[in-house]
């Protein structure tokens, strides 16, 4: 995984791996980690909030390796470009590509494959553009 240090390793092993052992769905992981938002409505009014009801440490995990990543990955660097560009602020874009994260992390976590950046198809996407 790129930009991923031994000590954020371990915490992403610790924190976030038993999240991903018991959940269906990388939706689900993320929601769990607090990289997900909650949606909330009431009849006209509705909204999306920052999720409050999350693990903290797994947040922290997550975030601290997307905040990495995008120094070391050129696709997680373009997704929080992207998302800078569209008005969010720092934590909501870095949370943004935590999420990203965590569908790949999960995919891999499940199918039992290392991370290969050049079998991730937005990594190949990114370059043939």
């Amino acid at each position: 995984m790129p930009g991923v240090g031994t000590i954020n390793l371990a915490q992403l092993l610790a924190e976030v791996g038993p999240i991903l052992d018991r959940v269906e769905s990388a939706e689900q992981a993320a929601a769990e980690c607090g990289a997900a938002p909650v949606t909330k409505a009431s009849g006209k009014a509705h909204g999306v909030y920052f999720r409050w009801a999350a693990n903290t440490r797994a947040r922290k995990a997550v975030t601290a390796f997307a905040h990495n990543s995008r120094m070391q990955s050129p696709w997680a660097a373009a997704l929080y470009a992207n998302a800078r560009a569209r008005g969010k602020r720092n934590p909501h874009a870095t949370r943004i590509v935590a999420r990203a994260w965590l569908r790949v992390i999960w995919a891999c976590w499940h199918n039992a494959t290392p991370y290969d950046p050049d079998n991730h198809p937005a990594t190949q996407r990114l370059k043939a553009s």
